[in-house]
């Protein structure tokens, strides 16, 4: 390794990583350095040096991109939320497109210097658009701050007006901020102090309704708050309270209670309704969302002869896109709320053709197969983990004759395809623009039996 920590050197930048990072070579040697773009010639210094790699920061650029931009965010480069906003939006799309490229030669599935990249679906006005925020809380100085980590740290950069955040949630947050100072409510400490230590906004941008859980590690009276914060904000329908008093990264605890209004608000994709509960997962965008489920429905291609499985099913979402057009659909998920959620919404429509069941997606499929349950079509939408490896097999050993992949993680994605293609053939890939700044995309793959 030529290079040493705090050595300063000129660099080239070929292309841009999975992360939103820059990457160049100085004397065979990789180099990683954020915040650079493609085709920037760029003066950096080593932060880190790995045996075959390093990782650098921008002293200067000498020559910038003629893509750049400059990000409308104050705080854009201290909280770390978003990587690529100084790129141009229309060349990030290219660029998400471009990740998927990068991750498939990285795993190499049969077939994958054929498959058809589709240009990724972008949004119009790709600004305010995230209907969720989880917000860290802390005290400095007595006075409490919301916001997030910085990047690879412990360290609370206070965020008060979020360019990618919904408005009204950034307002209830900062309302919330002011109310916890007021009402003297604990606030949480690594060190030594029991309290709050997250609060999660969500709002349902169909019916403008919101609903609340504060994060706590341990009891706390919020009446009070609760009062003024829903006087204040008439859409609050659902104040939640979780218990979370491990020491770990994870943000929630396994207890959700409801303490203030209804079990859950209503919100609306395609052309369907359905209840979220506090802690059911729905996506971040949902002005995306409806373009993502639709193309999902398009790769997918049902008949009315079709049964369908919808893993990771959640609220019961994906698969109310097909139920008026297949002959059943079956769910499961492994959070038991979501699955009672998906029970209701099921119930509320009008569908008599789903089944949800609680539990892990390679426990329940090969159970309902030995009860006689048959499927023809399949959709997938994991966590950012991936696909398991026993619901891998569990696929394969099922093999039903279409299914959809829907993605947020290009990695875990290339590498569940090489599994996948010992039976599926890659038909297409979609890339749809679900958090615009960031590096994340969200892609729909086709695929069909083989």
């Amino acid at each position: 390794m030529l290079l040493k920590e705090k050595q300063k050197f000129p660099l080239k930048i070929k292309r841009m990583g999975i992360n939103g990072e820059g990457i160049g070579f100085y004397k065979k040697t990789l180099v990683f350095v954020p915040g650079a773009l493609k085709g920037e010639e760029v003066y950096c210094q080593a932060t880190k040096v790995q045996k075959n790699f390093v990782e650098a920061r921008i002293v200067t650029i000498n020559k910038p991109s003629k893509f750049r931009v400059q990000p409308a965010c104050p705080i854009y480069e201290a909280c770390g939320g978003c990587q690529i906003m100084h790129l141009r939006y229309d060349k990030q799309l290219e660029y998400k497109a471009d990740v998927l490229r990068q991750a498939l030669k990285k795993f190499q599935p049969a077939g994958y210097e054929d498959y058809e990249i589709r240009p990724t679906i972008g949004m119009d006005k790709p600004v305010h658009y995230r209907a969720k925020l989880q917000f860290q809380t802390r005290s400095f100085g007595g006075s409490v701050k919301a916001g997030l980590y910085a990047e690879g740290s412990h360290r609370l950069i206070e965020i008060q007006d979020c360019l990618v955040q919904d408005k009204l949630t950034q307002d209830i947050i900062n309302t919330t901020v002011k109310l916890l100072d007021k009402h003297k409510i604990p606030i949480y400490n690594e060190r030594k102090i029991a309290g709050v230590r997250t609060v999660m906004v969500r709002r349902a941008v169909a019916t403008d309704q919101v609903q609340m859980i504060f994060i706590t590690s341990r009891e706390v009276r919020l009446s009070g708050l609760i009062s003024e914060l829903t006087k204040t904000y008439p859409e609050i329908k659902t104040v939640a309270v979780n218990l979370n008093t491990s020491k770990s990264s994870d943000i929630y605890g396994d207890k959700t209670e409801i303490i203030w209004g209804q079990e859950a608000i209503s919100e609306e994709v395609l052309d369907y309704g359905f209840a979220l509960s506090p802690r059911a997962f729905y996506q971040l965008n949902p002005q995306q969302t409806n373009a993502l489920y639709g193309e999902a429905v398009k790769a997918l291609d049902v008949t009315p002869d079709d049964d369908l499985i919808d893993a990771y099913c959640g609220v019961g979402t994906i698969g109310f896109a097909f139920a008026g057009k297949v002959r059943s659909v079956r769910g499961m998920d492994i959070i038991p709320e979501a699955i009672e959620d998906a029970q209701k919404n099921a119930v509320a429509m009008g569908f008599t053709n789903t089944y949800y069941e609680a539990g892990k997606a390679e426990d329940i499929i090969p159970k309902w197969y030995r009860e006689g349950y048959r499927a023809t079509a399949l959709v997938v939408d994991p966590p950012r983990t991936g696909l398991d490896d026993k619901l891998l097999d569990t696929i394969l050993d099922f093999a039903p004759e279409k299914m959809v992949y829907v993605s947020c993680n290009v990695s875990t994605l290339a590498r569940d395809l090489v599994r996948l293609t010992k039976a599926y053939q890659v038909e297409y890939i979609q890339s749809v623009d679900m958090f615009p700044h960031t590096a994340r995309t969200e892609a729909v793959v086709k695929l069909q039996r083989k």
